[in-house]
């Protein structure tokens, strides 16, 4: 049997995250050999990963990123089961270095297959489940393109938000983490009126008529004021039309004019946790 040294070990742990005493088994049972070792603990992962398949990941850290002239943002989603693994400083540290990678990629499939320090990034999250012991997964997998893209990640990485900007305008940072604080506490369902899925305001309208009807408004009235109610809606429910919650006089679109007459926002991203 070869010696395992705390210098191996350590060096196992560094490389996979692993804790000391699984270093430490994975190490003898390949006999000192660090490769196989890695293996070991990989296989692990896929045992752990395999058991635990079914339960639900719905903690974890989102972590926004953006590129490094502000036109394309990415947001990831890193799931546990546990609050008491996602606040763990190393597991937000994953999630922030998997984000850092992901901003390479346009689909979730494309990143999971990418390379992450010597082994694919679907890789590194079975090796991590075998490591924590909980499913871990990418959950949420959001990019955003536009002319200036900007970002806010709320305390305790429960929510993040990408803001696109139709120009690259003085205060558009500011502008942009603004109003993706804004979608963060209001999740708006939509951009604007023309993004509001059909289905949503057919139910809408059919919610609207029957509260009409159950205060015993008559029938021809219905349609013209399920449209007034339809309008508060969207009033209350898009980005764009909603009331800026840092100064209620103004919409969110009035506010964002108010820096420069011609900037809009042109999409935003959200993706939350729990």
């Amino acid at each position: 049997m070869a010696k395992i040294t705390a210098a191996e070990v350590n060096r196992l742990r560094k490389t996979t995250g692993a804790g000391m005493m699984d270093c430490k088994k994975a190490l003898v049972e390949a006999d000192g050999d660090f490769e196989t070792a890695i293996e070991v603990l990989r296989k692990k992962g896929q045992k752990v990963a395999a058991k635990r398949a079914d339960r639900d990941s719905s903690e974890g850290a989102a972590i926004a990123k953006v590129n490094s002239d502000n036109t394309k943002g990415v947001i990831i989603s890193l799931n546990c089961e546990t609050d008491f693994v996602a606040i763990n400083e190393t597991f937000v540290t994953l999630a922030t270095e998997l984000a850092d990678l992901a901003i390479n990629f346009d689909s979730k499939e494309a990143f999971l297959a990418a390379d992450y320090k010597g082994m694919t990034v679907q890789e590194k999250l079975t090796e991590q489940t075998g490591v924590i012991g909980e499913k871990i997964e990418i959950g949420g997998f959001e990019t955003l393109s536009a002319p200036f893209v900007g970002y806010y990640i709320h305390a305790g990485n429960k929510i993040a938000v990408l803001t696109g900007l139709s120009a690259a305008v003085a205060g558009a940072a500011e502008v942009a983490k603004d109003v993706s604080m804004q979608a963060a506490a209001m999740n708006p369902v939509a951009l604007n009126e023309d993004g509001v899925d059909q289905s949503v305001i057919d139910k809408e309208i059919e919610i609207a008529k029957d509260q009409l009807r159950q205060e015993g408004k008559p029938e021809a009235m219905l349609e013209n004021i399920s449209k007034g109610k339809l309008k508060r809606f969207f009033k209350d429910n898009t980005l764009v039309n909603q009331d800026f919650i840092k100064d209620s006089k103004q919409s969110v679109a009035q506010y964002v004019k108010s820096i420069d007459s011609n900037l809009e926002v042109v999409a935003f991203k959200r993706v939350a946790l729990g």
